[in-house]
């Protein structure tokens, strides 16, 4: 599902550059669960955005679900992420001016899916916020936001779901609802899970462990 080689990000400003990714290179099989871990500034989150297509690498590859991202423009890569690709975030990333609702039918409807309500619908009761479906993030809590987003990020049915600190933002007890969720939703969608996380409890819990330092593979 996901092929990475050699990848290195060089960052350059005046004459002064910095690597903050190093020759980094790992395979994730359809629907495993994977963690990157590492202390801050490690290269985590570049390396999340790399593997998305967010960003273009310095050197090396990045293949997902059999399609290479670096050969790819902009529009293309947009394109490829609309297809295949799920996200969730720390900080939620929720649309303000629209309702649960509307938020979590915005990438069935750049697919241009029908019945798009009816399976947010689904999906809000899924994760236990059908009768908030009309509320706006700013009227919902930190755990409910991440609830939305995480119904979001389901919805298009993506091969391969990319989430960035997803329990960063919560207390405890709300940390422990949206693990549960994340992990349930994966399961039943046979999605392919890469997570980015501080939380080494939390990265137990999935099949395999990348460990970065110093934006590179550490053993």
């Amino acid at each position: 599902m996901l092929e990475v080689q050699q990848l290195t990000k060089t960052y350059h400003s005046g004459n002064k550059s910095l690597t903050v990714l190093d020759d980094v290179s790992f395979n994730i099989a359809e629907g495993q669960t994977f963690s990157i871990v590492g202390p801050s500034g490690s290269g985590k989150t570049t390396l999340l955005g790399l593997c998305a297509g967010l960003d273009r690498a310095s050197s090396g590859s990045v293949t997902l679900n059999g399609v290479r991202l670096d050969n790819l423009d902009e529009d293309e890569r947009a394109e490829v992420r609309n297809k295949y690709v799920g996200f969730v975030f720390q900080n939620f990333q929720l649309i303000p001016t629209l309702t649960a609702l509307e938020n979590v039918m915005v990438p069935m409807e750049l697919q241009g899916q029908k019945g798009a309500a009816k399976k947010a619908m689904e999906l809000l009761g899924r994760v236990g916020l059908a009768d908030r479906h009309d509320h706006y993030p700013a009227q919902l809590s930190g755990g409910e936001q991440q609830r939305v987003a995480l119904a979001r990020a389901f919805s298009n049915n993506p091969k391969i779901l990319f989430a960035d600190e997803p329990t960063g933002n919560l207390d405890p007890d709300t940390h422990d609802v949206v693990e549960k969720l994340l992990f349930d939703l994966n399961r039943e969608a046979g999605t392919t899970l890469v997570l980015v996380t501080h939380d080494h409890e939390l990265a137990a819990k999935t099949q395999h462990i990348l460990r970065l330092k110093g934006g590179k593979v550490a053993d």
